[in-house]
């Protein structure tokens, strides 16, 4: 039986630090401002931290009694008031964390932020801005004279630069994982609430959120995936002494969200990249792996679509696709310290039992499960050997591991050389991308929270039945994952990954009930709103390993892109070289290696030992084993943990056992609890808000952003349009309608196209029309018989025109001879009515009763176009309405006999 569960909300979301001589105050606060915790920082301690939480939860006019308290206690003489005891320094929204160099303890606080996507009702939030404040006074301050220029390397980190946080949702674990939790049955969280009384969260003792017995909700919080937490070291200090609401995790990387609008109903496209903490760096300086089995520029990427109808996170519609882009799990390197645009690949340690790979691996099994793919698209042919060293020696490892591992388990390699391909003129390499992202989603499959539906069952698409994965009652689960490098991981990968991507988008949309195949073409708003959120995930990612931005693009494989975009392709790629091959980048990429490695608490300043900018190479750093005589080395052969090869095709780290519960913090809450009530967290009634930052309708959209000005066919995100020399997407001109509505046919749930013939009779150029006919047709009033094809045209260029000039669009576009006589029939009611309403006194006057006396055009006998007599509804039509509006509510009528054969007749007329 699934459980009530729900995220837990952090209770500090609004943050005042308050300033003595002894000591600072930080005041939190719920969003609200109806609960209120204060933690207290001694200010008298030089290199020392010294925090005290008294655990305790604050009303509003408690804490106004504290500050005053303070205020009048911290006062230079009793009773003076004339000056105040206690200051106000920053306002803030969460602590990024603590820092020390060679002196004091800093505090990093966020100071500002920007909503930037919404997942169910949970806000995720970019930082925009920081304050870092030096907590000891200056009467016991002892200076360092090398200080400064530690804080001046700390602060190359640039945390206004992709970094993100979210107060309820857990960003460093995929959407699977955090919706798989709170699926977790009852009877498991009832037993992990006993067990985590009586065991080590004992700091919620105090406030009565256990309760016994009665009904409530279960909140959940899980800890954090530290590999994508970039804040953990920071926190470190404080993480066993305050309550877990003050400890906010953020990550590094992209998040973006879109609006695709799909007839009305708004579905939100949501890409979210975590950059891995482990082995970070820059571009030459950090390549393959370390001794632990992290890579180099390790980004795992998350594309996730919501139905924005319902903004409920355990009950709305979701669903999510993973995959990872990596440096190749070796080790290796680039000597950069001669000036050549491409520096040389050399192996620098004997790996012949592939250890690195293994333990790399490993980590991949526990978090994604099997099976494993990796997608290698280094170049296979090369005059000289340079990137091939790398394929070589990675298909050596990838088999050495293979051969213990279960047949049904193993790592499964594709190579492909993409830069061939690409100077192939004769090979389409999108198309060989598109073959390659079926057959791995087909594999890997997607994760969904609900069933496949009716329609689904009813008419099974084969690509649906071939789909894999683990299918559970609630849903579909992702097992497995793609990996995806190159030697950078930049270019070509990123293109990689947006075609799996754009594979996987298809059968999202699917299993959501929004498209009628598992198919999406290009040149479709849907896929250029997908292709856009791409683009800038790249270049974000790209900009932060290796300082510029992406050279290849998807319009550049396409072989589409206009003659402004190779030029910037060419200047993009001129700045590569030219950066790669002078001395002068390489002293900017050592500083960004030196802030990212003080940042992470990779290097900690001590005193008497060398400084950062004294080290040769940060080799040892980061590959602390290779300082141990006698290193643990794992099995040569069963070289994977055994619990996770348990588990297998699932991930280890989604299996409800003992060691994943203990992960977990769960409380029982009461029902309408702040900490719990996502509802009230988002819409907030407790103050004035604006629909810009609730609904957040600054995000791409694409009926707004992408879908042409004038559609004359159909307004469907999967239609698809040709581009123009400009790049932008536009259906066929009226000269070509026929290819317009051929397009349409092709694209994905797209209606039913309108038939040739009236395609053809509406086709005529209507450009020969002069402005004195379309000005003279309001005053026309004849009705107009239509007798053959010739009065259809002249209909349409007498009547129809003038919708061109006001309403942007032609109505006899694609219509039928049917359709436009009945058209012409309304124009003339309305015309009609005016003339009654102009000869309306005149009639008056000669009739005596006052009834004007007309012969009615339509069949109703009181009829025009401002009122309609309603028709005559018998009992069984009424019956039959009110069935259906109880069935919109939930409640469903039996069905007779009659009804289920005519069902089953429908249905083998129409499927069989």
């Amino acid at each position: 039986m699934p459980s009530a569960a729900a995220p837990i909300i952090s209770s500090v979301q609004k943050l005042v630090l308050y300033e003595t001589r002894a000591r600072y105050f930080l005041v939190g606060s719920n969003h609200a401002e109806t609960k209120y915790r204060v933690l207290k920082i001694d200010r008298t301690e030089p290199k020392d931290l010294v925090i005290i939480d008294d655990r305790h939860v604050y009303t509003p006019q408690e804490v106004r009694e504290l500050l005053g308290r303070l205020d009048l206690g911290n006062r230079t003489k009793m009773g003076q008031k004339g000056s105040s005891g206690l200051y106000r320094a920053v306002s803030a929204f969460g602590i990024v964390g603590f820092v020390r160099f060679l002196e004091g303890y800093y505090i990093v606080l966020i100071t500002k932020r920007r909503k930037m996507a919404d997942i169910g009702g949970h806000a995720i939030y970019k930082i925009e801005d920081t304050n870092m404040i030096y907590i000891p006074n200056d009467s016991v301050r002892i200076t360092h004279p090398d200080e400064a220029r530690y804080l001046r390397i700390f602060q190359n980190v640039d945390l206004s630069s992709n970094f993100y946080f979210s107060y309820s949702y857990d960003l460093s674990h995929s959407l699977q994982y955090n919706l798989t939790v709170l699926r977790m049955p009852l009877e498991m969280l009832k037993s992990e609430t006993t067990q985590t009384r009586q065991e080590s969260f004992d700091i919620f003792e105090d406030e009565g959120l256990i309760t016994q017995g009665g009904s409530g909700v279960f909140g959940i919080c899980s800890e954090p995936y530290m590999k994508y937490v970039w804040n953990g070291e920071l926190l470190d200090i404080i993480k066993n002494s305050v309550h877990h609401d003050w400890l906010l995790y953020i990550i590094h990387g992209f998040c973006g969200q879109s609006k695709l609008l799909i007839y009305g109903r708004p579905v939100y496209v949501t890409l979210i990249a975590r950059r891995s903490s482990k082995f970070a760096g820059t571009r030459f300086l950090k390549r393959g792996a370390n001794c632990e089995g992290d890579v180099a520029n390790e980004v795992e990427t998350e594309q996730i679509l919501c139905d924005a109808s319902v903004m409920s996170f355990t009950a709305g519609s979701y669903s999510s696709y993973v995959q990872v882009r990596g440096s190749v799990p070796l080790y290796w390197s680039q000597d950069i310290s001669t000036m050549m645009p491409k520096p040389p690949i050399t192996l620098d340690q004997a790996d012949p039992f592939a250890h690195v790979a293994a333990l790399h691996f490993d980590q991949m099994l526990q978090r994604f499960g099997s099976p494993i793919i990796i997608l290698n698209l280094v170049k296979e042919r090369e005059k000289r050997k340079h990137e091939r060293i790398l394929s070589e020696e990675l298909v050596a490892a990838v088999t050495y591991l293979n051969q213990f591992l279960p047949p049904e388990h193993t790592i499964i390699y594709i190579p492909w050389d993409m830069a061939k391909y690409t100077k192939s003129k004769l090979c389409n390499v999108l198309d060989r991308l598109n073959v390659i992202a079926e057959s791995v989603v087909k594999k890997t499959g997607f994760f969904v929270n609900r069933p496949d539906s009716y329609c689904s069952i009813l008419r099974p698409d084969e690509k649906w039945n071939e789909l894999g994965g683990y299918v559970i009652p609630t849903g579909r689960l992702q097992t497995g994952v793609l990996r995806t490098n190159c030697v950078d991981c930049l270019d070509r990968t990123n293109t990689a990954q947006f075609m799996v991507g754009k594979c996987a988008l298809a059968y999202q949309l699917y299993s959501l009930g929004l498209i009628d195949k598992p198919n999406l073409q290009f040149d479709t708003d849907a896929v250029r709103l997908f292709e856009e959120l791409y683009e800038d995930h790249g270049d974000t990612l790209s900009l932060q390993y290796g300082g510029s931005q992406l050279v290849h693009r998807v319009k550049t494989y396409r072989k589409i892109a206009p003659w402004t975009q190779h030029s910037k392709d060419i200047m993009q790629t001129l700045s590569r070289y030219y950066s790669n091959a002078f001395s002068d980048f390489c002293f900017l990429d050592a500083d960004r290696q030196d802030a990212i490695n003080l940042f992470l608490g990779v290097f900690h300043p001590t005193e008497g030992k060398p400084h950062l900018w004294e080290l040769p190479t940060d080799f040892y750093l980061h590959h602390k084993n290779t300082m141990r005589l006698l290193p643990t080395r794992r099995s040569y052969t069963y070289w994977w943990t055994p619990e996770v090869i348990k588990y297998l095709p699932l991930p280890y780290d989604e299996v409800i056992c003992a060691a994943n519960l203990k992960k977990l913090i769960v409380k029982k809450f009461h029902k309408y609890e702040e900490e719990i009530d996502i509802h009230n967290e988002f819409f907030r009634p407790y103050e004035l808000s604006s629909f810009d930052d609730t609904f957040c309708l600054a995000m791409t959209s694409s009926a707004r952003d992408f879908m042409p000005k004038t559609v004359g066919i159909d307004p469907s995100p999967f239609t698809v349009r040709k581009p123009d020399e400009t790049g932008k997407s536009v259906l066929g001109n009226k000269s070509n309608r026929e290819e317009a509505v051929l397009q349409r046919k092709t694209a994905a749930s797209a209606p039913p196209p309108p038939s040739e013939e009236a395609v053809s009779s509406s086709s005529e150029d209507d450009s020969g029309t002069d402005r004195e006919e379309e000005g003279s047709v309001s005053q026309r009033s004849t009705p107009v018989k239509m007798t053959d094809t010739g009065d259809s045209a002249k209909v349409t260029e007498n009547v129809v025109q003038p919708m061109k000039e006001v309403y942007g669009i032609n109505p006899s576009d694609g219509l039928s001879e049917d359709d436009l006589s009945i058209y012409s029939r309304f124009v003339q009611l309305g015309q009609s009515q005016h003339k009654q309403d102009k000869s309306n006194q005149l009639l008056c006057s000669r009739c005596p009763d006052g009834v004007i006396k007309l012969t009615p055009i339509s069949a109703f006998s009181q009829d025009n176009i401002y009122e309609v007599q309603p028709p005559r509804v018998d009992r069984k039509s009424t019956e039959i309405f009110q069935a259906h509006i109880q069935a919109s509510q939930g409640v469903m009528q039996p069905l007779g006999k009659e009804d289920t054969s005519i069902y089953r007749e429908y249905i083998r007329n129409r499927y069989l």
